[in-house]
């Protein structure tokens, strides 16, 4: 399955930056039976993990989160970028490989003690992951697993997660 999921996904040198090699997802997303297999392949791992929620990270994690959700009778939560939440909410930012950002949660989303695996599209230095599972942890939740489609190897994400279960459907070195 992972040599032609990865066959749709499209390298973008220079993106955003200079020096950068962009991994494009959006053509496995035009690809309906790419789209299912990734869906197939988070619900078949988190189908017994007794989770309360699923997190997405905006915003490729909306994408695959919010699915996931459903297909596991779930409720979606979603970690969104400053300004994009109307109530209260707790704040954390974190360093990118190439600046920094915000991330965002309502302080109400979710309750001491519920059980979520947080979802993004890919994993490469682990910044963002991170705040996404502090900002879970602000709320009282406990992070069960951090999933994604892709997972840069070299960039030593999984190394700065290494507290955390996580899960990478594909993998590049």
């Amino acid at each position: 399955m992972s040599e032609n999921l990865k066959a749709l996904i499209r390298d973008v040198p220079d993106f955003p930056e200079p020096g950068i090699l962009f991994r494009d997802i959006t053509p496995l997303l035009g690809d309906a039976a790419a789209l299912r297999q990734v869906v197939d392949w988070l619900a078949t791992t988190y189908q017994d993990a007794a989770l309360d929620a699923v997190i997405g990270v905006e915003s490729r994690g909306f994408i695959f989160g919010a699915p996931l959700a459903e297909r596991l009778g779930l409720g979606f939560v979603p970690v969104r970028k400053p300004g994009k939440l109307p109530a209260d909410r707790h704040v954390e930012e974190y360093a990118l490989e190439y600046g920094t950002g915000v991330l965002e949660i309502h302080q109400d989303a979710l309750r001491a003690g519920q059980r979520v695996v947080i979802v993004d599209d890919l994993l490469a230095t682990g910044g963002t992951a991170l705040a996404a599972a502090k900002l879970v942890e602000l709320t009282g939740a406990e992070v069960h697993a951090l999933a994604f489609l892709v997972e840069l190897g070299a960039l030593q994400g999984r190394t700065r997660l290494r507290h955390y279960h996580l899960d990478a459907l594909l993998k590049y070195e």
